[in-house]
């Protein structure tokens, strides 16, 4: 049975964040578990998620996953915006909501980091170009 889908095409966030991953060299997108999911051979951001025993609530709907770097990880725990997901936690994903104001320099800076760490170099190369 296919998972529903879970956000909206023509959601202004989502739309931003789509706009923001596919423009990173080699992206794509693919709707995996009834939620959008980029990626080049493997995912380097996800929008929306939920906490653990969460999942109904639809609070963080509007949000991106991502894997931070081990070290900026540590800080961005410390700030509120930042949520540890269900699923994706475990392998070192963060969350950021997405919901209020949004600085999307912010956010693009996170989706290009979590791309530089799970892209194929050569791609990676191409964003430093």
């Amino acid at each position: 049975m296919a998972h529903p889908q879970m956000f909206d095409d023509a959601d202004p966030v989502f739309v931003r964040l789509k706009e923001i991953c596919l423009a990173l060299p080699g992206a794509d997108m693919k709707i995996s578990h009834g939620r959008p999911a980029f990626f080049t051979k493997k995912i380097f951001a996800a929008y929306g998620a939920v906490l653990k025993g969460e999942h109904d609530s639809g609070r963080y709907d509007r949000s991106v996953v991502f894997m931070p770097d081990e070290l900026e990880a540590k800080a961005l725990e410390q700030d509120d915006r930042f949520f540890t997901p269900a699923y994706w936690g475990p392998y070192g994903w963060i969350g950021l909501d997405l919901n209020g104001d949004v600085d999307w320099e912010e956010v693009g800076q996170l989706v290009e980091e979590s791309f530089g760490l799970t892209a194929p170099k050569k791609l990676v190369a191409e964003l430093d170009q």
